[in-house]
């Protein structure tokens, strides 16, 4: 058997996970960065603090009945792949995973954060043989709202992302104006599931890029003038669903027609996820897979060659 081990520290996960190549199974385990009540994110000392302390904790459960023997090991050392790309964050796992593969004489392979979003997805999706073809990606998260055309063995293209406030940032602020805590997504995807409205958003494109610092304004009036919880909810996942759906278009109107990939954390809501497989047979990574993981990192760590 050969089992390999992937590390991803990003800005509000940490996450450890060993998968088996041999049954194509990947046990995972993470933990969210303590985020006080109110507050909207960390800085990123204290993520690297936060990270350096839960590492251990986690590589506790993930090997508590592990007895075989690791043939890599995989981390995510940047967020994205290009040119100035950095938090420090991920030094916590690139740090316990050169350790690890010094210690075990075992090869370490260094990813992208999003590299390991979109191998996650395409695993959890069960659509590995796009790996090395070229299909639409996006990565949707708190940190990111990106539309990826996606080649070769995950090299990236950006062809259109959010010019302002990210989709993630955008739940996670609606939901703490409501009163929630943060990440406050799975909350605003209650909330939102329990609204009858449905709304039509007019949005324009920026040269295929979208602007979503409007929803937040948005959902601030809708606050102030009564309107209840879950309407305001459902009109930030519309507003972001129509965002979403106007670059996909655009994008497959240049490009042709080919496969469209979801992934990140923003793309476990429940709406999104129904509105775009159904109406256009898109694919989804699995919630578990969807949120920050280690689990695509340790699956690309193992087509290493």
């Amino acid at each position: 058997m050969a089992y390999y081990l992937g590390i991803d520290t990003s800005n509000y996960t940490t996450s450890c996970a060993i998968y088996d190549s041999q049954t194509d199974t990947v046990i995972q385990k993470k933990m969210l960065l303590p985020v006080k009540d109110g507050e909207l994110g960390l800085r990123q000392s204290d993520a690297v603090f936060h990270h350096t302390v839960q590492l251990p904790l986690l590589f506790d459960e993930l090997f508590y009945d592990f007895d075989g023997k690791l043939s890599g090991v995989g981390v995510s050392e940047v967020p994205v792949r290009q040119e100035g790309s950095y938090m420090p964050c991920f030094l916590a796992g690139v740090s316990a995973a050169t350790a690890v593969a010094s210690a075990t004489k075992i090869e370490l392979h260094k990813f992208s954060h999003q590299q390991g979003h979109i191998m996650a997805a395409l695993y959890s999706a069960r659509k590995r043989e796009l790996y090395g073809e070229t299909f639409l990606a996006f990565h949707v998260s708190g940190g990111t709202t990106q539309l990826l055309l996606v080649k070769d063995k995950l090299d990236t293209e950006l062809i259109a992302c959010s010019l302002d406030l990210k989709a993630g940032q955008a739940v996670d602020r609606v939901g703490v104006m409501l009163g929630y805590p943060f990440p406050a997504g799975r909350y605003v995807d209650e909330l939102a599931s329990n609204s009858d409205k449905k709304f039509r958003i007019n949005i324009k494109l920026n040269n295929g890029n979208c602007n979503l610092s409007g929803v937040e304004n948005k959902c601030k009036n809708m606050l102030n003038n009564g309107e209840k919880k879950e309407d305001i909810c459902r009109y930030c996942i519309d507003y972001i669903i129509t965002a979403l759906e106007k670059m996909m278009n655009n994008a497959l109107e240049i490009y042709g027609n080919m496969p469209v990939l979801f992934s990140g954390g923003v793309m476990s809501n429940s709406i999104i996820r129904k509105y775009f497989t159904e109406k256009y047979g898109a694919f989804f990574a699995e919630p578990v897979f969807s949120s920050d993981n280690a689990a695509g990192i340790a699956i690309l760590a193992s087509m290493e060659k």
